[in-house]
């Protein structure tokens, strides 16, 4: 996938393109991490990568369950919503990207039988939520989710070993190295 989304063919194509972009760049802040790398909070935030991607796979599921009308499982109370950001020590880093898979996967599986980007959508009775929304409203706030915790994850792998998004990328894809990008390569053991 190109650092950017190339072009799109219409509205649903394109949210569904941005989507993926931010959901490969958050795979990517992951990848060659150890499992205690992917636990450690590397910045004055408490977050860690292998709990942002638990985290945004629970709220990903949450949000498409929604718009496929069945009940969201997610965290009903303060405690576990904030146990969702945390990759426990029973838990691996490849978990958390299985975890993520399994919800990204189910949301292109419900997505695939919607027609209807401006079918309502009723989303959970809070201050900050309007009583209703639509299937483009969930798309666009799934991509603003997964872009927010990607780029707090990108900070969180910078800290951690001074990897970018676009080394990351470029490793992850096989790039040659170029004037532009260098693929990430880990720091040899001494």
């Amino acid at each position: 996938m190109p650092l950017t989304v190339p072009p799109v063919a219409d509205e649903r194509d394109g949210l569904l393109a941005f989507l993926a972009q931010q959901r490969a760049a958050l795979r990517n802040a992951a990848y060659g991490l150890s499992d205690d790398q992917a636990r450690t909070a590397s910045t004055a935030s408490s977050l860690t990568i292998g709990g942002i991607l638990k985290h945004v796979a629970g709220a990903e599921r949450d949000w498409i369950d929604r718009v496929a009308g069945t009940a969201p499982t997610g965290p009903g109370d303060p405690e576990a919503y904030m146990a969702g950001f945390r990759m426990d020590g029973d838990e691996s880093l490849a978990d958390m990207l299985a975890l993520y898979e399994a919800a990204t996967a189910h949301t292109d599986a419900v997505l695939g039988g919607v027609t209807d980007l401006d079918a309502a959508v009723a989303l959970p009775p809070a201050p900050w939520f309007p009583a209703s929304a639509t299937v483009r409203w969930v798309l666009l706030h799934l991509i603003e989710e997964t872009a927010r915790h990607a780029g707090h994850a990108d900070i969180i792998r910078e800290s951690l070993d001074s990897a970018s998004a676009g080394e990351l990328m470029a490793a992850v894809e096989g790039w040659e190295p170029s004037q532009w990008v260098t693929p990430w390569k880990p720091a040899a053991s001494v």
